[in-house]
């Protein structure tokens, strides 16, 4: 979704948002993201992929991939996700089980179900990507 301006505004005068600025944008972001990366090492199937933890890096790279994702002006540079995740062996059951963490963070910290089903949907995109095992 992208953000209508004055210029190409609707003729009813309804203003479209991106969902990154409906959420509060990286401020939001960060804030989901710690709180998913906090239910990932506490869930047994889930930490054994962050043996050391999920440290300021790995973080900042899951705000930049959402962020682009949901429509914020961020860009990601970082690692290829797919050569990130591919000597990993991520099973099918196992994103399903990080997706549902990513539910309950964004239930957790008030996203409305329409927003969230919207953000669970962009991130199904990746599973391609993060799929490998």
């Amino acid at each position: 979704m992208t953000m209508t301006t004055a210029a190409n505004a609707p003729a009813t005068g309804v203003w479209e948002i991106s969902i990154y600025e409906a959420i509060g944008g990286r401020a939001a972001l960060t804030a989901a993201v710690d709180n998913f990366y906090g239910r990932l090492l506490a869930d047994p199937e889930l930490a054994r992929f962050f043996p050391d933890g999920v440290g300021p890096r790995h973080r900042a790279y899951l705000v930049t991939v959402l962020g682009e994702a949901l429509g914020g002006r961020e860009r990601y540079r970082g690692p290829d996700l797919a050569a990130a995740h591919r000597g990993l062996s991520i099973t099918d059951a196992q994103f399903d089980r990080t997706a549902a963490h990513l539910a309950g963070t964004l239930d957790e910290l008030g996203v409305p179900r329409d927003l969230a089903d919207r953000i669970i949907g962009i991130v199904a995109g990746l599973r391609p990507v993060v799929v490998t095992g």
